[in-house]
This record gives C-alpha cells, sequence and structure tokens, in this order.
C-alpha cells in the first residue's frame, strides 16, 4: 500500500444470516481495501453476528463509508469505522484510591493505551497531585448531599460534551452513579472493583479476606449500569494468596490486580475490541 494508506477498524453488528462475510469482503475490495485482521462471532443466544475487521486502505473515510453503505443498509448493520491507534478521548473519575488512575496516566504517557485523558474527577482533593504529575487538569468536588451529586454528574455531562469524550472509566470511584447517568452513557462507562472468593462487602474487605483465610483475589471489570456492579463484564483477573499474607499485603495484591484488569479493559475498549450482546461482552482479541 502507499505511504497514503490508512488503517481503519470497522465493526459490524447485525442479525446473523448468510452471506454477510461474503458482501462485507466485497464492500472492502469496493473501498480499496486489504484486509489485516478479521475477526467474527455469530451469537447463537440473542441470534446476532458481530465482526471486526482492520483494513488498509487509499480512500477517506467518506469514500469508506460510500463503499459499504449497500452492506450496511441491507443487513441492517449497526457499525462504526475509526483509525486504528486513534486515541480515545476518556474521563476518569476517582475518590481517594491511586493505583488505577496512576497506571491509566502512566500508561497513557508511554504511549501504551490509546487514550487522551483531557481531565479528571473526583470527589475528594487527595489524587490532585498526581494528576499534576502527570500535567492533566483536575477538578474536585464534594458529593455528601443529593444536591451535590446530582451537580457532580452534571459537571460530568458537561465534561463529556465539552470534550467530546467517548469513554468514562471508574478508576475507583466511590459513589453509585444515578440511573439518568447510567442511561445517558450507556456502553461507556466501564468500572473496576475486587472480587474476592467467598465474597466480602461493607468496611475494610481485605481485613475480612485476612480473617476468613482467603485463598483467591480477583478484580472485574465491566460496563455501569443501573444495577450496581452487575453490569457486562469485560475483563477478569485473580490471583493465588495463602495464609502467610498480611492485609497489607492482600491490599497490594488486589490493587495490582484491579490496576492490571481495568487497563486491558480500557485497552481493549479503545481498540474497539469490545461489543455489547445484551447483557455480555464480545471481546475481539
Amino acid at each position: 500500500m502507499s505511504e497514503n494508506t490508512t488503517h481503519w477498524i470497522l465493526t459490524l453488528i447485525c442479525k446473523d444470516q448468510p452471506g454477510i462475510v461474503h458482501a462485507i469482503s466485497g464492500a472492502i475490495v469496493t473501498a480499496a481495501g486489504n484486509i489485516t485482521e478479521s475477526q467474527q462471532f455469530s451469537s447463537a443466544d440473542t441470534g446476532t453476528f458481530f465482526m471486526r475487521l482492520q483494513v488498509e486502505s487509499s480512500i477517506d473515510a467518506a469514500g469508506f463509508e460510500t463503499a459499504i453503505e449497500p452492506v450496511t443498509t441491507k443487513y441492517g448493520m449497526t457499525w462504526q469505522l475509526d483509525i486504528v491507534g486513534r486515541p480515545l478521548r476518556t474521563l476518569v473519575l476517582v475518590s481517594k484510591a491511586a493505583h488505577c488512575l496512576n497506571d491509566l496516566l502512566y500508561r497513557e504517557r508511554a504511549e501504551q493505551l490509546s487514550i487522551d485523558i483531557p481531565i479528571v474527577l473526583s470527589n475528594h482533593r487527595e489524587l490532585a497531585g498526581l494528576a499534576e504529575f502527570y500535567d492533566v487538569p483536575f477538578e474536585s468536588h464534594p458529593v455528601t448531599s443529593a444536591g451535590q451529586k446530582l451537580a457532580f454528574e452534571d459537571r460530568v455531562l458537561d465534561v463529556v460534551d465539552e470534550f467530546s469524550i467517548e469513554l468514562v472509566v471508574l478508576a475507583r470511584y466511590m459513589q453509585i452513579l444515578s440511573p439518568e447517568l447510567c442511561a445517558a452513557l450507556n456502553g461507556r462507562i466501564i468500572n473496576i472493583h475486587h472480587s474476592f472468593l467467598p465474597g466480602f462487602k461493607g468496611a475494610n474487605p481485605y481485613k475480612q479476606a485476612h480473617a476468613r483465610g482467603v485463598k483467591l483475589i480477583g478484580a472485574t471489570a465491566h460496563f455501569v449500569t443501573s444495577d450496581l456492579d452487575e453490569g457486562p463484564i469485560i475483563e477478569q483477573n485473580v490471583v493465588r494468596v495463602d495464609h502467610s499474607r498480611t492485609p497489607a499485603e492482600l491490599v497490594a495484591i488486589g490493587q495490582d490486580e484491579e490496576s492490571r484488569t481495568l487497563t486491558q479493559a480500557v485497552k481493549w475498549f479503545a481498540e474497539r475490541r469490545v461489543l455489547l450482546d445484551q447483557n455480555r461482552t464480545i471481546i475481539f482479541k
């Protein structure tokens, strides 16, 4: 391909039916494209077809869209076209815990994540210095009343509009989002939470885990819905521990898993590898 070639990502979702792959391949040829990566999945549970392509082509976005339009219309596809590696505009919400925010900001700076974080919002001041270290603007707004919570969420929506935010990440933001905000940003909010086997809720979960001699510590990254911690799961990790670990060591291990799991989920989302199939996700790794 020439130096003027663009590397595109094309994702497609439609009702599963014969002829889709043949039709879209022909459209790619019409777009003067060369398919460099192709993944597809047919969901037997929902009867839905999912596809992710990476395509090299010398034509622009308008020309590409024109070439595939007959196929997307014929099959009633929901589709998205993006450029490989384009940084996704990402808003991060935090409270007091620094580990997830630090990992995201570091990997953004190191160009290990295709994201662009224009601002960090928080309900506390503790992490202002960390954001300043990475030269990222930081705002804190207390959320101790219903009115303050509403004002904070209004600010979130303002930032989403102001900075053309495509993804919101709850990097240990310790507030429950309203159903209205969840609906407004449906499919665009990712959260992380720890998970133990057995599970522990309430104050000092790691202390509870230590007292019970827990053997597994894990973390789950998922989309946010109005059902607390029950949104479609994107990534999960787990690590074994034993009786020799202190509560402080369990906290450190758990924070490492949370950071690793959240970063992986954000990476896949930014690369357009996460597609929703009702209450679960399709991940094209």
